[in-house]
């Protein structure tokens, strides 16, 4: 049976229900499907320009320190090997890439799995609309205070770019918006609710039935 939900006003008064799709809503979430994505978005993340140099690089070094008998001293081919200060270093990172991709079944099951487990926590909050005329923080404030998801961290998803919108939440700690097709496991995860408009909610149930 197809989960339905209340959908509300920006004063946090139910306007009217909504019925979600199962397949995307209402299914059991599957857990590695939703860790491997979260991994390959951190992974994605990393910039992978750490980098030190080897002995090769490091500038100077080109004589040897002392002839190679009769010193007392171990032998020595080079005060930029990596035993000397300011040699080089043994093994150290060099520039690479950390992405890793996941195929479209197991990204699809993790969405939809995401997705679900907002329904099931009871964190899935669905907006008949938000509306601003100008940038107003507070109005956002309000809003959130209203539909009862005030100091929770909130990830609100628009079917459309609203400046207005983006602005006014920009400067709320712990709230960032989205559009459907820039939305992420990770972020529907790590934030705790998960603000839709009802005009995205079909678009979401568009792109992955």
């Amino acid at each position: 049976m197809m989960p339905s939900i209340k959908v509300l006003d920006m004063t946090g008064k139910a306007v009217s229900d909504i019925e979600l799709s199962d397949a995307i809503f209402g299914i059991t979430p599957n857990k590695p499907a939703m860790h491997t994505m979260v991994v390959s978005y951190l992974a994605n993340q990393r910039q992978g320009t750490q980098s030190t140099l080897t002995r090769t690089e490091v500038r100077g070094g080109g004589r040897k320190p002392w002839r190679q008998k009769g010193t007392g001293h171990a032998r020595q081919g080079s005060t930029r090997s990596p035993q000397w200060r300011h040699g080089g270093v043994a093994l150290g990172p060099k520039p690479r890439s950390y992405r890793f991709s996941v195929n479209k079944k197991v990204k699809r099951l993790a969405m939809k799995s995401a997705l679900s487990t907002k329904v099931i926590d009871n964190n899935l909050i669905v907006l008949d609309s938000i509306k601003l005329d100008e940038y107003k923080t507070k109005t956002m404030i309000a809003m959130l205070k209203a539909i009862q998801a005030e100091g929770s961290k909130a990830l609100i998803v628009m079917p459309e770019p609203d400046s207005f919108v983006i602005k006014s939440a920009s400067n709320i700690p712990g709230v960032k918006t989205a559009l459907v097709n820039t939305i992420n496991v990770y972020d529907i995860l790590n934030y705790d609710k998960f603000i839709v408009v009802k005009d995205a909610v079909a678009k979401i149930e568009e792109v992955y039935v």
